[in-house]
């Protein structure tokens, strides 16, 4: 079977320490090269990965006629970018969450992408594709909790060091870009639909400028869903969604391990049943799913659209916590 051939732009560490050697392992696919804005630094990530090809410019990986796809985990500002550059050099894209920086910026990559209908375009939301989340999807949509009406969702972590990215405000840099955007997408995605409004408070690092604490909630036609996220507690995670007659707990929504099995937790009555979900490694099944649609010509699992939609929930949170209000959330 003919494999995917992929590019990396960038050396970030997410790319150099998970994703890429996950990738590596999958069945359909092979990361043929990879560049940076130092022919230096490609070089070094490409000995230590066993990449054949090392750039120094984006520009060039994306002039090579056998490169199929590429993978992008620049920044956050230089998302859309560089996702332009690779569809307009004939190069499908899966490029590391947010896509963009709000709504605006991913509408304009989701309007040219469609200029090119036969390149793929994903953001890179790899807790999707886990089989823990879609079972869990599956006991929603059967019943087995009735109808949801409240989903809470919690992540954080601690990191206020000035020089990493995600501390950076004019690059994209905080919380909510960075985390908080998961637990909107659950909600979303369990909900099976999209907020009417929505309504949170920011807090911002005084030094860094970034926010740190953002707690928010948003209203569903079927329920509603609160969340917490912050870059400046401790490591937490977890997901709990809550029927008419049951609850699933999700300890690790997000960032399961890749080599323990994970758990679903339904609690009916004074029943509660443990759903053991053996270890995969989330980005070995993305790209995996990612090459296929490639190689099938067949849709995405999440397509732009839904990127979109999640940026604008963004977008309204930072405006609610500008005004104290809520916000409508545009269906357009």
């Amino acid at each position: 079977m003919r494999k995917v051939s992929w590019g990396v732009l960038s050396t970030a560490n997410i790319g150099i320490e998970k994703v890429i050697p996950a990738m590596q392992q999958g069945k359909n696919l092979e990361i043929s090269a990879i560049a940076s804005r130092s022919l230096e630094s490609a070089q070094r990530a490409a000995k230590k990965l066993g990449i054949p090809q090392a750039y120094g410019s984006y520009e060039e990986l994306l002039g090579r006629k056998d490169i199929d796809a590429v993978y992008i985990p620049l920044p956050n500002h230089l998302h859309v970018e560089w996702a332009m550059k690779a569809l307009q050099a004939g190069k499908h894209v899966l490029c590391e969450k947010p896509i963009a920086m709000n709504a605006k910026d991913a509408d304009v990559l989701l309007q040219e992408s469609r200029k090119y209908p036969k390149l793929k375009v994903m953001e890179a939301f790899m807790y999707r594709v886990h089989p823990q989340t879609l079972a869990a999807r599956e006991m929603i949509k059967g019943g087995a909790i009735g109808a949801v009406r409240n989903i809470h969702t919690m992540f954080s972590y601690y990191n206020d060091n000035p020089k990493d990215i995600r501390n950076q405000s004019g690059i994209g840099g905080g919380g909510l870009l960075d985390i908080g955007c998961y637990c909107i997408s659950l909600s979303r995605y369990f909900f099976d639909s999209e907020p009417k409004r929505v309504c949170g408070t920011v807090e911002y690092d005084p030094v860094l400028k970034t926010d740190r604490l953002v707690s928010a909630a948003m209203e569903f036609a079927g329920g509603s869903s609160t969340f917490s996220c912050s870059t400046q507690m401790a490591n937490h995670q977890y997901a709990k969604i809550i029927g008419t007659r049951g609850i699933i707990d999700l300890p690790a929504p997000f960032t399961p391990s890749p080599y323990q099995p994970s758990k679903i937790v339904c609690l009916t009555g004074s029943t509660r049943e443990e759903i053991t979900i053996e270890p995969c490694n989330h980005y070995t099944v993305q790209g995996d799913l990612f090459s296929n649609a490639i190689l099938n010509d067949s849709p995405v699992s999440t397509p732009l659209e839904d990127s979109v939609a999640n940026l604008k929930v963004i977008d309204g949170i930072f405006e609610s916590s500008r005004t104290g209000a809520w916000v409508n959330i545009s269906r357009g």
